[in-house]
């Protein structure tokens, strides 16, 4: 009997290759296509369409300057064809990866029985399984809805639209604005209760003074209706394409009567993923949870590890997220509730910095520092080096190290500096 791993998204993928290197014979079970909705249709596609945006951006940045001439096009059926075109190139390299460390992948729709997994007519006893099977756009109970687009239809537009429209206020709904609005799309964005909740108040001011000044941001409204030239909502119709950005749904439908679920419906899993039935486990969106990609893959290879008789457990205490925005939003916080100071402080130059002085918006900075031990519980970084400055703390705050533990560090320059910096605030 074989370990079975189903769906090839961030969390089986990376756990499938986790297993063979641990020498477990592994069979990868893919539906549609590997690398599931990060990279087909996920994160790494607003990634590819943001890198756009922001070389627009810099180019009106210089021209701003004096110094750099002439308009650019967009062609955006060639770019989304682009976009096709190094997926595919991805895909056969991480079918490659899974199949060098001595996995199967299988491509069909796995269906479970008992401890059988059945696909394409074939049928394989288990002796773990592994069911990583994702998430897909929640679709709210809205007049018109099948006139809306998600974030999975990007690549189906023919061209940049006119004028469009955004249900939702959290960060799927912020970094589609954000693309259009580079793009020169006139875009409104509808949210039924507060924008970005997640984003601590001051870097939330931020953002809208500064990253999304040009994006009209209406809170506390009601999409009534969808039609396929515009949107009805609370207050009044707009004209426009509408993309639905409401979060999303775990795809658990193949664990219905067969695993214990959470109440929406999510898998039931504990720290080790592990599920209500033994030598069934479950890692990434499906679980419910954090929805972020390296999320999924620590999921994935701590069930992988727990398949092969490593013990692991998840710990979920910092987890760093990010906001892809033309200057990226990213922050980490604790999960403790302790009293903390706070420091705020102008953005640190750094990568893709320099011409961002002339403007005075280098961008911003503020850490919460507990009191009582100097720790650093919470990190907000809104700078064009805020990933890499954030994972780092992540990572320093994971291992409690303070700036005595850091003296030794030798940052290089000027990728890292800013986490030298952020450290010296602790004292």
């Amino acid at each position: 009997m074989e370990n079975i791993v189903i769906g090839a998204g961030p969390a089986g993928r990376v756990g499938s290759i986790e297993l063979g290197k641990l020498g477990e014979d592994t069979i990868l079970i893919e539906k549609k296509h590997i690398a599931g909705t990060c990279l087909n249709e996920g994160c790494m596609v607003i990634c590819a369409l943001n890198n756009v945006v922001h070389h627009l951006n810099n180019n009106r940045k210089y021209a701003n300057h004096g110094f750099l001439k002439g308009n650019i096009e967009v062609d955006y059926e060639a770019l989304c064809e682009k976009i096709r075109e190094t997926q595919r190139k991805l895909r056969y390299i991480e079918q490659k990866e899974c199949e060098e460390v001595g996995n199967k992948v299988i491509f069909g729709e796995a269906k479970i029985d008992g401890d059988t997994v059945n696909v394409n007519g074939e049928s394989f006893q288990y002796k773990n399984l592994l069911i990583s099977t994702g998430g897909r756009p929640f679709i709210p109970n809205i007049k018109g809805s099948e006139n809306g687009y998600v974030s999975s239809n990007l690549l189906d537009l023919k061209e940049i639209p006119e004028n469009v429209n955004i249900i939702g206020g959290g960060t799927i709904a912020t970094e589609i604005a954000n693309i259009f609005s580079g793009f020169k799309s006139n875009v409104n964005v509808f949210a039924r209760s507060q924008f970005l909740k997640e984003v601590d108040a001051s870097a939330k001011d931020y953002i809208m003074k500064n990253l999304l000044n040009n994006i009209n941001v209406y809170e506390n409204t009601d999409a009534e209706e969808i039609k396929k030239d515009s949107l009805i909502t609370s207050k009044g119709e707009f004209e426009g394409i509408t993309f639905i950005c409401t979060g999303r749904v775990p795809n658990s439908e193949i664990a219905k009567d067969f695993l214990e679920l959470n109440p929406d419906n999510s898998i039931k899993v504990n720290n080790m993923m592990e599920t209500s039935k033994e030598h069934v486990y479950a890692a990434g969106d499906v679980t419910g949870g954090y929805k972020f990609t390296p999320v999924a893959r620590m999921e994935g290879v701590t069930a992988a590890r727990n398949m092969a008789g490593y013990s692991q457990i998840v710990d979920y205490k910092y987890i760093p997220e990010s906001i892809t925005l033309d200057m990226p939003v990213s922050f980490v916080k604790s999960n403790d509730k302790v009293e903390t100071e706070s420091i705020e402080i102008p953005g640190l130059a750094g990568p893709d910095s320099f011409w961002n002085i002339l403007n005075g918006d280098t961008g911003y900075t503020k850490i919460d520092i507990n009191k009582e031990n100097r720790n650093v519980e919470n990190v907000f970084s809104i700078s064009p080096s805020s990933v890499d400055d954030v994972a780092y703390m992540t990572m320093l705050m994971t291992l409690g190290m303070d700036m005595e533990d850091f003296d030794e560090f030798l940052e290089i320059h000027p990728s890292t500096d800013a986490v030298s910096k952020i450290m010296k605030y602790m004292y």
